[in-house]
């Protein structure tokens, strides 16, 4: 049986741009769109209030980022993240729709959602970081705990390491990571080496894998086998996949070399962990990247795959260690 995906479209989810000389613009969105195909359920973008915001970040923070959105100038962190008028409300927008998207799952209104605005892995509960204003991410993982899905299984495959969520989690023992992307010798935020894998209780459910700049499919899935090991010892409540395009050839600020391939195997691996074990529950986000045909091109290979028969899949890949598994969905 083919699976309802509903994905967030509308124009609020472009006024999350810092311009067009900055990598971080509406292209992307916008690319998407153009590209969507009427199969899809469409659910409308949510604006965040600000005590759905405050599950995760400061006040102080969050007071910060209103006043320089009044302000309109300026920057958010050290020069990555600029302000402009109105950075507060498409933000919070941007954390809304992932939101929109969890409850539409919880609620049975689709199986699978994608928010392809969210993703915002950088951003710490009390600063910006890397064209990241708010941690939707983390107010999802916070959201989902206060309707009783505390074991939580995060995916990353974007390019850069997503550590707004691995240090923020480090030592939750039910926030299970996998974050494959560039070795951080050689890319911002110059974070997630292999011997980070949690800490106190929460070490060993943590699994950073990093790339070495040039590596494309063959050696991303080469070790993504380990990431497939290491899902088969979970049994989330919740999976989350961010599935960053800037992991892509041909992105402008990365150094990987991967193909859609890539995006098409991590979203079918997802979609199967999903049904064998967390009754279907899966919200993918969009994540960076930023050659706009590339990344809206991979993005549609996700939600197509979401949308799959995942025992089809299954069957289509019997040496799957997952290969076999039960449905509890």
């Amino acid at each position: 049986m083919m699976c309802r995906v509903g994905v967030l479209f509308g124009p609020q989810l472009t006024l999350y741009s810092f311009g067009p000389h900055h990598p971080m613009n509406s292209s992307r969105i916008m690319k998407f769109y153009e590209l969507l195909p009427g199969d899809f359920v469409l659910l409308d973008p949510v604006m965040a209030g600000e005590e759905e915001i405050a599950l995760f970040h400061s006040r102080d923070y969050i007071e910060f980022v209103k006043s320089m959105s009044e302000r309109g100038s300026g920057y958010l962190d050290y020069g990555d993240t600029p302000a402009f008028k109105g950075v507060y409300e498409a933000s919070a927008y941007v954390v809304g729709s992932t939101l929109r998207a969890l409850d539409s799952v919880l609620r049975g209104e689709v199986d699978h959602a994608f928010n392809p605005m969210g993703g915002l892995h950088h951003a710490r509960r009390g600063s910006a970081a890397g064209f990241c204003v708010f941690n939707d991410i983390g107010v999802l993982f916070e959201a989902a705990r206060r309707r009783g899905l505390r074991k939580i299984l995060y995916i990353d495959i974007d390019a850069h390491h997503g550590d707004g969520v691995y240090y923020e989690y480090e030592e939750d023992p039910e926030v299970f990571i996998v974050d494959v992307h560039e070795d951080g010798r050689y890319l911002y935020p110059g974070t997630g080496f292999e011997w980070e894998r949690g800490k106190g209780e929460a070490e060993g459910t943590k699994l950073n894998i990093s790339l070495k700049p040039g590596d494309g499919d063959s050696e991303f899935l080469a070790r993504f086998e380990e990431a497939r090991e290491f899902m088969e010892g979970i049994s989330p409540d919740l999976v989350v996949l961010q599935c960053g395009g800037d992991c892509l050839d041909g992105d402008p600020i990365t150094h990987l070399r991967c193909s859609p391939r890539v995006h098409r195997e991590v979203a079918r691996v997802a979609h199967e962990v999903a049904h064998r074990k967390a009754s279907g529950r899966l919200v993918a986000l969009g994540g960076g990247g930023y050659n706009p045909e590339r990344v809206a091109s991979a993005w549609i290979d996700v939600i197509r795959e979401m949308s799959k028969d995942w025992r089809t899949s299954l069957h289509e890949d019997s040496g799957s260690p997952f290969h076999g598994g039960e449905d509890r969905g």
